[in-house]
């Protein structure tokens, strides 16, 4: 990683800065379902009605209502939002902690695949993260989402910087390989320990 001429950092949400687990939410649908929770998580995928409620193509009540038929899912919107929303546990502390340090050094940015259900859920479980960023990129907002080049390029136009100047932290393989090829810098995320390192190198 050159760290010589980064003018931006720019962060994933989900894995990076919120711990995230998707088992949760089955687990919170299974009194809905005569299905498993290991049912569930076999038909479960992220399809293109998931890729289209991220991109804001789609609305809630649309997307739980396919859920509501690919699940087997007995419950009201409100039922299922709750567990749609149990995905999220705890602020990654440390790494907002070390974001603090420098963000008053180097700009900082967030860009996530989010929906307008999960930003109410995570905006209000964790206020104190969207404070620490110049603006927060979300995918239902931009009509884009990662990995899609349109989605790099349109944030890095908004950040207004070369994209060789943005270091990019994203826990998602495909997010890192596409960020690449979008000219971005790069530190793939397996734990808070790759943020902290990579930020106290700046």
């Amino acid at each position: 990683m050159k760290t010589n001429k980064i003018e931006a950092l720019l962060f994933d949400l989900g894995g990076v800065l919120v711990e995230i687990d998707f088992e949760r939410m089955f687990h919170h649908w299974q009194p809905l379902t005569t299905l498993s929770v290991a049912e569930m998580k076999s038909l479960f995928h992220f399809d293109a009605a998931y890729e289209k409620h991220e991109r804001g193509e789609i609305g809630a009540d649309t997307y739980f209502a396919h859920l509501r038929t690919l699940l087997k899912l007995e419950g009201s919107d409100e039922q299922i939002a709750a567990g749609w929303n149990a995905i999220f546990i705890a602020e990654i502390s440390e790494t907002l902690d070390a974001i603090r340090r420098i963000n008053n050094t180097i700009p900082c940015y967030a860009f996530t695949n989010t929906n307008a259900a999960h930003q109410a859920a995570w905006s209000s479980m964790f206020p104190a993260v969207a404070p620490l960023f110049k603006r927060v990129f979300s995918s239902w907002q931009l009509g884009l989402r990662k990995p899609e080049q349109r989605a790099f390029a349109a944030v890095v136009a908004a950040i207004g910087v070369p994209a060789d100047s943005i270091l990019f932290f994203d826990d998602t393989l495909e997010n890192i390989e596409e960020a690449k090829r979008a000219g971005l810098a790069t530190v793939r995320v397996f734990s808070a320990d790759d943020t902290q390192q990579a930020l106290a190198a700046l």
